[in-house]
């Protein structure tokens, strides 16, 4: 049978079943595409001689209606590129192996916070997610719409009603783009693929500096238009410039009254910080006749979510006439704010809130500026 026969569809379905494929023509010069004969339908495949002699085979899928024999031979190009690149045509990962490989790769070189914060990341956006199972190169900018999409609306947490927000979303999108483009250069990945999520753009405006700030007198109305609970939790975050997932997280053990120390276990890993003397008596108060695995801040018998906190907090800002915008975070942003003004060196500020410096550089180093400039003025050099 001659070898342009296979792309005729009625040619194809009259071939023996065999497992040697009938090959086609040369596609380019030691490049073939093949189509192996099975008891219903049929596969292609793709054969190539490298410049050392070996010859390679890949699997390129079912033949069907829009998988046809043109289709096959494109896809067969652009597979022979990946091998003349040096591509690890055999290693098939998907696209969570890409991510777990990434998070390995940056915690070996000793960046243990970046580690776990993508970990955590690719725990609720990847790993849990479609997407996860994607081959990783044959993801498509379709793909990543889809999975921005159901990231936008909450699906992959189910916090439908804590939406995440727009600069939580860019973080999560360049944190995967991160673990793709690493997967690129080790030639995991052809490297025509990374203009599928070159297309995938971050929302405009949402690393703007945090400019929600409340003065100490709207911060006591917003705690006490509050409820018990809620505002011993908020009480905690506008105390200490923590996030408001640590304290929800944190149990009696994690108060250590001796020394005045409070350890946070969130986002980025354990952290035992010193508090101020307020915040000491809001621990105190708390821990009383509390177990030590007892959470520390509850809501009622339940756990904080921030399910549970937002709609509260957006009551109580309500009730306390302060601006729509105000959220839990807002207390956490003035409290990193007074500290940098107060003096407190960025370096602290970031150990003591469990951020980076480059984060507390970026959305407050104006501030930290505008303070040094106010101390230096203080000064005699001579």
């Amino acid at each position: 049978m001659s070898r342009e026969d296979i792309d005729k569809v009625g040619v194809r379905n009259r071939l023996q079943v065999r497992r040697e494929p009938y090959w086609g023509p040369p596609v380019e010069r030691g490049l073939y595409v093949g189509f192996r004969r099975l008891s219903l339908g049929g596969n292609w495949v793709a054969r190539f001689r490298t410049e050392d002699g070996k010859q390679v085979y890949q699997s390129l899928g079912p033949a069907s209606a829009e998988h046809d024999y043109e289709s096959a031979k494109r896809e067969a190009r652009r597979w022979r590129k990946t091998v003349d690149a040096g591509v690890q045509a055999d290693r098939l990962v998907t696209v969570a192996d890409v991510c777990r490989d990434y998070t390995a790769a940056i915690e070996a070189e000793g960046r243990t916070r970046a580690a776990v914060d993508a970990r955590k990341r690719f725990d609720r956006i990847v790993y849990a997610d479609p997407i996860g199972k994607v081959r990783a190169d044959k993801l498509t900018q379709r793909h990543l719409e889809a999975w921005a999409l159901r990231m936008e609306a909450g699906e992959m947490t189910g916090r439908k009603k804590a939406l995440p927000s727009r600069a939580t979303l860019n973080r999560n999108l360049t944190t995967l783009k991160a673990a793709l483009n690493r997967a690129v250069s080790r030639r995991e990945i052809p490297q025509d693929r990374a203009i599928e999520w070159g297309a995938i753009k971050p929302h405009k405006g949402a690393g703007v500096r945090r400019e929600r700030y409340l003065d100490k007198a709207q911060r006591r109305a917003l705690l006490e238009a509050m409820p018990c609970d809620l505002r011993a939790l908020a009480e905690c975050v506008a105390l200490t410039g923590c996030r408001p997932g640590d304290p929800a997280a944190m149990l009696r053990k994690d108060w250590d009254a001796r020394h005045g120390l409070a350890t946070f276990t969130t986002k980025t890993g354990a952290r035992t910080v010193p508090v101020s003397p307020p915040a000491r008596s809001l621990f105190d108060r708390l821990a009383k006749s509390k177990l030590p695995g007892a959470p520390m801040f509850t809501n009622g018998d339940a756990a904080w979510t921030p399910q549970a906190w937002a709609p509260q907090v957006k009551a109580a800002a309500a009730r306390a006439e302060l601006p729509s915008d105000v959220v839990l975070y807002t207390l956490r942003h003035a409290w990193i704010t007074d500290a940098i003004i107060g003096g407190l060196d960025p370096v602290t500020v970031a150990r003591l809130t469990g951020t980076s410096l480059e984060m507390i550089s970026k959305h407050y180093g104006h501030l930290a500026q505008d303070a040094a400039r106010d101390k230096l003025a203080s000064l005699a050099f001579l």
